[in-house]
């Protein structure tokens, strides 16, 4: 009998919410008007009273910056279009770099065996030096910087030393193929290109310099082409290009300076995923990324000084972002570069030996940890471990349960959901509160989100769309060039007008917590009845043999029907006996409507280089229709299995 979703699997210690940074915070806010100190209080009073809300996050969470300022909001009537912080002004690197020169800040560590350590002494210093480097190449205010680079130390360097400047960050990871990288920065014009010589992954080096110099080729804008040593330390660079330790040469005693600009001023363009199309090119502000990193850090995550912070991620996702935003809480960041489970431990073994407090990572990972049968928690010494953090995907329940069991039973599991977009999330964890089976714990302070239904109305005890009601600091500030604003307002509030509506399938729970069904765009339909793909693959990959799988929609005869597709471990065949048991299990446990009419067995699965399964081309595909982009994919050559003539047949 599966365990409900909505049990308490973990309840915080009454100690630790009383020095919990969101009790702190909670009490500060009574002089504000806040009712009361428990978590549903102060999210009702942020929503409520955002400019009071905004500006407490402002003081308490240690911003750095002349401001705030008297006005906090203005225009709150406008959706998009209301004004956060107009008198303010502050650099985002600035705030990531203060503090005490002798804080070990940054640990590094690569699959090929590099590691670098950093005190925030020297972590200053190499900025410093980089933001001479770019200074010496004409880079200012506005003008934007690419980073084609893995998730090594300069990267973070470039990142914050362009920050520095007022210049404008845009990154891609190097396991882009070249037309997904000029789909991209050819968007957004860069000045100076910082692209590796390579990157290691799965046991090998994949070597990127010709890419890099076809890729400046193919940039008229770039004037500079910075060369990072991943691959080999002293090889040659092409023509015209310049090494890393060459390009800071004459710049090491550079002294740090930030420039203090306004609140709205671009720090990041963040990009979708451009599996329907060109990207979009998503600008965020500086102010409204630090605010907001600052809040789900400090409150939702209780992260602090002395914390050791880490997410796998690669550069071409918004979690590196948001990970590198952790100093500015005082925190020191975990990089790792390469394959998460080869070997199949590497993980847990530098979490152990780093003595990591925080740890995210995908659910994807996570799952498959738990198909691998490991229990770290017996295997390694993991006692300065408190919170897990999972997004990418929603955290199936029986996920939830390894984690508790094989990792340790007093930790908060926080299932996160946002996204590049906002550049952070609507729904997140909390200190406070208990963690709950298959549920995220709570909706983001400040962050008005609510679940419509079609008629744009709140859809209470029911599913549908996710949506924010009203402004919040880390909305773009809008498209790369879309001047008048109307591919924003397309992309987002099209469905309900004023409001933004994210794309997701979701469901506010009665204790306050979210579900996240799927996304709304490949949401099944069978019947007339709308199922979230995802509470399918959580019956389906609870089975020992099904690594992983996608659901899709396919129209035969006027009704939509369930195509289910499963990657089985090595060796094992889709049987007759198999699909009977899926079948019965998904009937048994969701409904009769959730049982597919076709399940096949697949090579693979496609998904997008940041590890996000695309539905929506597997539909297409399946449809003979072309799919938009394949160069966003990871794995595009997945897709040609769905194109085969007869796959549903019989």
């Amino acid at each position: 009998m599966s365990r409900p979703v909505g049990e308490i699997l973990w309840q915080p210690a009454p100690s630790r919410v009383a020095n919990a940074r969101l009790t702190r915070f909670a009490q500060a806010a009574r002089a504000f008007g806040c009712a009361g100190v428990s978590q549903d209080d102060l999210w009702n009073w942020s929503v409520e009273r955002p400019a009071d809300f905004w500006r407490l996050v402002w003081s308490e969470c240690g911003v750095v910056g002349d401001g705030p300022g008297a006005d906090i909001l203005l225009d709150a009537h406008l959706m998009p279009g209301a004004r956060w912080f107009p008198q303010a002004r502050l650099n985002y690197a600035e705030n990531l770099l203060s503090g005490e020169d002798s804080d070990e800040v940054l640990v590094f560590r690569e699959e090929g065996g590099r590691t670098a350590r950093l005190t925030r002494a020297g972590l200053r210093g190499r900025v410093a030096a980089a933001a001479a480097a770019l200074a010496a190449d004409g880079v200012g205010p506005g003008d934007r910087v690419a980073g084609f680079l893995p998730n090594v130390p300069e990267t973070v360097i470039a990142m914050l030393a362009t920050a520095s400047l007022g210049a404008v960050w845009t990154s891609c990871s190097p396991d882009f193929g070249k037309a997904g990288v000029l789909d991209r920065f050819g968007q957004v014009e860069p000045t100076v290109l910082v692209a590796a010589d390579g990157y290691r992954y799965g046991g090998r080096g994949h070597d990127r310099l010709a890419l890099a110099a076809e890729l400046r080729a193919a940039l008229p804008s770039v004037r500079r082409l910075v060369i990072v040593p991943v691959l080999q330390a002293d090889g040659e660079v092409p023509a015209g290009a310049i090494r890393w330790d060459d390009w800071l040469r004459g710049h090491e005693d550079a002294r740090p300076a930030y420039a203090r600009l306004p609140f709205a001023h671009p720090l990041f363009i963040m990009y979708s995923s451009g599996t329907t199309g060109l990207p979009k090119c998503m600008v965020h502000s500086a102010g409204g990324t630090l605010l907001q990193h600052l809040k789900e850090h400090q409150l939702h995550c209780d992260l602090g000084a002395g914390d050791r912070l880490f997410y796998f991620t690669t550069c071409g996702w918004m979690m590196w972002n948001w990970l590198v935003s952790g100093l500015a809480s005082g925190a020191a960041i975990m990089l790792y570069d390469g394959h998460p489970l080869e070997p199949s431990n590497v993980v847990w073994d530098y979490a152990a030996e780093e003595r990591f407090t925080v740890l995210g990572t995908s659910a994807r990972w996570l799952a498959a940890c738990a198909k691998l049968g490991q229990r770290p928690r017996e295997t390694h010494r993991l006692e300065t471990l408190r919170a897990v953090l999972s997004t990418g995907s929603p955290l199936l329940p029986e996920t939830f349960d390894w984690v508790y069991d094989a990792v340790g039973d007093d930790l908060q599991l926080s299932s996160i959901s946002g996204g590049t977009d906002i550049i952070s999330c609507f729904a997140l964890g909390s200190p406070v509160l208990p963690v709950r089976r298959g549920e995220l714990q709570c909706r983001g302070l400040g962050m008005a989100v609510d679940v419509f239904g079609d008629d744009g109305l709140p859809a209470r005890g029911g599913r549908g769309e996710l949506v924010c009601t009203a402004p919040f600091p880390s909305m773009p500030t809008g498209f790369w060039d879309d001047a008048d604003g109307t591919r924003y307002r397309r992309a987002y509030f099209a469905r309900f007008e004023g409001v933004w509506c994210h794309g997701d399938f979701a469901e506010l729970t009665p204790t306050g917590g979210l579900v996240i069904h799927g996304r709304s765009d490949t949401v099944l339909n069978p019947g007339g009845v709308r199922i979230g793909t995802a509470e399918i693959y959580r019956v389906v990959e609870r089975f020992p043999d099904v690594v992983e799988s996608v659901a899709v929609g396919v129209d035969q005869g006027g009704e939509q029907k369930i195509a289910l597709f499963v990657v089985l471990r090595e060796g094992r065949e889709l049987t007759p006996g198999l699909i009977a048991a899926l079948r019965d299990s998904l009937r048994r446990e969701e409904s009769p409507r959730h049982v597919p009419a076709y399940i096949r067995q697949a090579p693979a699965i496609p998904r997008t280089i940041s590890g996000k399964i695309v539905e929506k081309a597997v539909a297409q595909a399946l449809a003979g229709q072309p799919v938009e982009n394949l160069d966003a994919l990871a794995n595009p050559g997945a897709l040609e299995w769905f194109r085969q003539p007869g796959l549903l047949d019989g």
